[in-house]
């Protein structure tokens, strides 16, 4: 959880300086989304605040800096209304449209407005988040610690969701925001970074991870989930050390100093970023070669990776957009990516894969197996009988599968897991005879 939550701000801290260059010759964003999955009481929030510091931090400034700023600009944009007003009403000074244009020019544009002092967003919609590309900075943090507010929001209804989850990938792909709206008008927003890290408890995240839209879309596979063991009971009180506060102090330090180099903008632009190339070395090349071929063999039928294909074909740039963030955070300046750094990618890569197979044949991923395990809680805990019918099960069991064909599929998984035993003869079950019928074995 903590290394989650120090990845996703160094990567908010690096991304607008440089696109990392793939193999294959095509350079891509080094933007990481994040996701972790952890009970009430795991603390996440107190994890994330002290990772997030030097951003919270930042944005402090920001808001400081943008409040002296603020009148300034509106009493220079104010000037500049009323000389512009002048040069169109003065029919003496300024008698032909020839003047007047030449007038305007001379004036030039209007003073532009400081950028919004907002760095970071926990539960924005996708039209709320293009707002704030267009109006405030070029690299925006989605930070959470309660992801369920994000994923319970506006943003997320039945009607949105695969909106949201379009614009997400898209971010993550680097590609341009494109904007139509009847009321601001068509834009393009290109060079723009989004950095993720949503929070989230086990029941919301299984929900998430469980929906094939979101998973056909590709939004899930742009994701690395970590699910921890919790460590609530064996958390005893341990003494800060002089070590642990110089380490985290540095770690502040690093991530302050990267936030206050100002990133590199496009020409005339003050939120268009125009991030550099970064290469990756020879060795870093080989070794992100060797890892996909590796990936590529396991993927194929039957291999260890087919369950968690969507992941595994992006599972290569992944661990390049690691090892690019690792190597951005040491020494934001570097023009290559080293060998130790790909490997460190590629090792840190292999651990999000097999997190998401565990994750996968556990269930979590997977909608019918999870309704199964909750149905055959109930059934262990609340059902009254020692049998059970289809029609007992969708009528009185949990409310996720309350439909005749979820709970037939949740019959079949138990059955074949040995949970349920069909009864030859059927049985009577709550006063009434059933032909269909289940013995329940006891937990």
């Amino acid at each position: 959880m903590c290394a989650q939550s120090v990845l996703g701000a160094s990567t908010f801290a690096v991304q607008p300086f440089a696109d990392v260059t793939l193999p294959m010759g095509n350079t891509r964003p080094v933007s990481c989304f994040f996701l972790t999955v952890g009970l009430s009481g795991e603390r996440k929030s107190a994890v994330d605040a002290d990772a997030l510091w030097p951003v919270t931090n930042r944005e402090k400034a920001l808001r400081d800096r943008y409040d002296e700023e603020l009148p300034l600009w509106s009493n220079q944009s104010e000037a500049w209304e009323k000389q512009r007003a002048q040069i169109l009403a003065h029919k003496t000074k300024y008698p032909t449209q020839e003047a007047k244009y030449t007038a305007l020019t001379e004036l030039g544009q209007a003073p532009a407005k400081p950028l919004a002092p907002i760095l970071t967003a926990s539960e924005p919609t996708l039209e709320g988040l293009h707002k704030l590309f267009s109006v405030g900075h070029a690299s925006l943090g989605l930070f959470s610690a309660e992801g369920g507010s994000f994923v319970g929001g506006h943003g997320m209804t039945s009607e949105k969701k695969l909106l949201t989850a379009t614009g997400l990938s898209d971010l993550w792909d680097g590609t341009p925001i494109r904007r139509v709206r009847s009321g601001d008008g068509a834009s393009v927003l290109p060079g723009r970074r989004l950095a993720a890290h949503l929070m989230m408890q086990p029941d919301i995240a299984g929900a998430i991870l469980s929906d094939r839209a979101l998973a056909d879309q590709g939004l899930l596979s742009r994701f690395l989930i970590a699910s921890p063991a919790s460590t609530i009971g064996t958390r005893f009180w341990r003494e800060t050390t002089p070590e642990n506060d110089a380490d985290i102090r540095r770690y502040w330090a690093q991530i302050s100093q990267i936030l206050e180099t100002p990133p590199r903008m496009a020409e005339g632009a003050l939120n268009e970023l125009a991030p550099r190339a970064l290469k990756l070395a020879p060795a870093a090349r080989a070794l992100c070669i060797r890892f996909m071929d590796n990936v590529e063999r396991m993927t194929g039928k039957g291999g260890e990776m087919a369950g968690i294909s969507g992941l595994a074909n992006k599972l290569p740039e992944h661990a390049t957009r690691l090892a690019a963030v690792l190597c951005l955070s040491g020494d934001v300046e570097a023009d290559a990516v080293s060998g130790e750094h790909m490997a460190a990618g590629i090792e840190i890569a292999e651990h999000y894969a097999a997190e998401a197979m565990r994750l996968h044949f556990s269930g979590m991923v997977d909608s019918n197996k999870r309704q199964a395990l909750d149905a055959l809680h109930w059934l262990q805990t609340a059902w009254p009988e020692n049998h059970i019918s289809l029609p007992d099960l969708y009528q009185r069991g949990p409310v996720t599968i309350r439909e005749k064909a979820k709970a037939k599929a949740v019959v079949s998984i138990l059955e074949d897991h040995g949970w349920l035993h069909p009864v030859a003869n059927g049985a009577t079950i709550n006063g009434q005879f059933r032909r269909d019928a289940w013995l329940i074995v006891e937990a």
